[in-house]
């Protein structure tokens, strides 16, 4: 029968040893994963602007046609106003009447 080895003493022996062969693996373990975190963190970033830039095109399109919207119908009140006033059209506004003389 081989002798029995306690558990204790192959610990003292495995430790010292498994701390010099893990320790450069953990080591690239570890500097690989803050790489890979920073770069996700990068790509996260421009999507983000990406994003940001996107609402902002899709936020003046929104306003444009919303002041363009508002612009038609101003034009439909004062043509129907100009129809029931017996076709006398609409008087020029000052900027506009300025600018003809």
């Amino acid at each position: 029968m081989p002798p029995v080895v306690p558990p204790f003493l192959v610990g003292l022996i495995v430790a010292p040893l498994a701390k010099r062969l893990l320790r450069p693996l953990v080591s690239g373990v570890v500097k690989t994963s803050v790489g890979i975190a920073m770069e996700v963190k990068k790509a996260a970033h421009e999507v983000g602007e990406n994003i940001n830039d996107l609402a902002a095109e899709v936020t003046a399109d929104v306003v444009a046609a919303q002041i363009a919207a508002a612009d038609a119908g101003n034009r439909a009140v004062e043509e129907s106003a100009g129809h029931a006033a017996g076709g006398a059209k609409a008087p020029k506004p000052r900027a506009a009447a300025a600018k003809a003389h």
